[in-house]
């Protein structure tokens, strides 16, 4: 329950989450934000319009998937570290996910990676497939991942062999 360890139920989950045909057209940002908290600037990053304007700065923020190119920029402006992109459609097999990261060492590309729920419990093993630092400190890593895993991978743990 979010509200006693931070972890968002299904239904919050369910509640924000883009539709499966959306899903398959390729990236798009999760905006995984439950909280009513004075902060807004993933707008301001948007330069689509997908993410809609904030009417209070408490509000929570609401995406128009459809305009939504995945394109990462929201991610790496959200001070929460609260915006993922997933992309279902990057093989038949495995689903890239896009999170944002600000601990060193980084990781290489191509390093098997344990992957971990919102909970950080382990669900099975990520190659590291991109890390892009930015201007604004946040690291991007692109993880694939298991398409069954898409929506449920949200950091990795680094090991020996992941």
């Amino acid at each position: 329950m979010l509200e006693k360890d931070g972890v968002p139920t299904q239904d919050d989950l369910a509640s924000i989450a883009p539709s499966e045909e959306r899903l398959a057209k390729g990236p798009v940002a999760i905006i995984e934000c439950f909280q009513p908290i004075p902060c807004d600037p993933c707008y301001d990053w948007c330069k689509r319009g997908a993410i809609e304007k904030f009417r209070d700065p408490t509000d929570l923020p609401q995406i128009d998937y459809e305009r939504c190119n995945g394109c990462s920029l929201c991610v790496i402006g959200c001070p929460g570290l609260a915006i993922f992109i997933v992309d279902q459609a990057y093989s038949e097999k495995r689903a890239r996910v896009v999170l944002p990261y600000e601990f060193l060492p980084l990781p290489e590309e191509g390093e098997v990676v344990e992957a971990l729920n919102r909970k950080g419990e382990k669900v099975g093993r990520a190659e590291v497939l991109k890390v892009q630092q930015t201007k604004q400190k946040t690291t991007l890593i692109s993880l694939l991942v298991p398409q069954k895993l898409a929506m449920e991978v949200r950091f990795f743990r680094r090991g020996e062999n992941g």
